[in-house]
């Protein structure tokens, strides 16, 4: 059967949000807290939860994907790379493979399996695969097919000696739609295929429903977890790698120091702004009085309006 793991220090930096003044919480601690409440997962490995880390230092850990762990390698904050940067900082030092290709479904995933995985000879694979087999409509792939695919995939990781992490695939623009109910489906399948084969489950769709339907803070729809609907942002990536190492078998202390390394973890926030050239030719006359470029002139107030939203208010 299926166990949450429910992670303690959440409980207890939710007792000091409880029992203090939340404007003399330092921005790490809100952050800290944030990241506790947002992530649980759930997993299944030999019917229970592992003494110890189930990857030690030296091991080679691929990631098979789509565009969601093709992002998850390519951005310095996604998921991918807080992985292997949570390990580290609870002394395994582990190589990363990326296999994220955009588009991908499971028939093109198992096709490349050799080339990006097998090949590569990796102790560890982690499936990330479904969302595209649904979210492509007529060009996806049906349940019964799916099922067929991805049991093969995990039939020649273990022939070839890889172990391999299932899972769970995300939502899909965040709402009660139609797409994330036939998508129930598919992950109701991995669950199930987990189970039989003993795999370890990050239960990525059961975290993040829960997180959606049970909000901590006000929060917009529809891009709260993913940056257009479908695609992580930095608390989608920090729950999908919460959960992974969790289902690695990571203590609660661990996962807190995992989260503590990812605060300093770089992330792109600065979008393209378009303006009238109008407002451009104003911006390039006041750049050209400090003797600077408009781009770094917009680049160094934009840092400074950051420092101002994100500094500790006064008590």
């Amino acid at each position: 059967m299926y166990e949450v793991a429910k992670h303690a220090a959440a409980w207890r930096l939710c007792a000091v949000s409880r029992t203090s003044d939340s404007r003399f919480m330092t921005h790490s601690s809100r952050f800290l807290l944030l990241l506790a409440m947002a992530t649980s997962t759930c997993f299944v490995f030999g019917g229970g939860l592992s003494a110890a880390p189930l990857v030690s230092s030296g091991a080679k850990v691929a990631f098979l994907g789509d565009s969601i762990t093709q992002q998850g390698v390519e951005s310095p904050s996604g998921y991918v790379h807080l992985v292997g940067k949570g390990l580290q900082a609870n002394g395994i030092e582990v190589k990363l493979i990326g296999a994220g290709v955009s588009g991908h479904k499971s028939n093109q995933m198992l096709e490349r399996l050799e080339k990006d995985v097998l090949s590569k000879k990796p102790d560890w694979m982690t499936l990330s695969c479904g969302v595209n087999d649904v979210w492509h409509g007529a060009r996806g792939v049906p349940l019964e097919d799916y099922k067929k695919n991805i049991t093969e995939i995990v039939d020649r990781c273990a022939k070839a000696g890889v172990k391999v992490m299932i899972l769970t695939a995300t939502p899909i623009k965040e709402t009660d739609n139609e797409n994330n109910q036939k998508l129930a489906g598919y992950n109701a399948f991995l669950r199930q295929l987990a189970q039989e084969r003993q795999l370890p489950l990050a239960d990525l769709s059961a975290v993040m429903w829960e997180e959606l339907k049970t909000p901590t803070h006000p929060r917009p729809q529809g891009d709260y977890l993913t940056s257009d609907g479908v695609h992580m942002n930095p608390l989608g990536d920090t729950i999908m790698a919460t959960g992974i190492l969790e289902a690695f078998g990571l203590d609660e202390a661990q996962i807190v120091k995992a989260r503590e390394a990812w605060l300093d973890q770089e992330t792109t926030v600065k979008a393209s702004v378009r303006i009238p050239q109008k407002d451009y030719f104003k911006l390039q006359a006041v750049a050209a009085k400090q003797n600077k470029a408009v781009n770094a002139m917009v680049s160094e107030a934009f840092d400074e309006a950051l420092k101002k939203l994100t500094a500790d208010p006064a008590p």
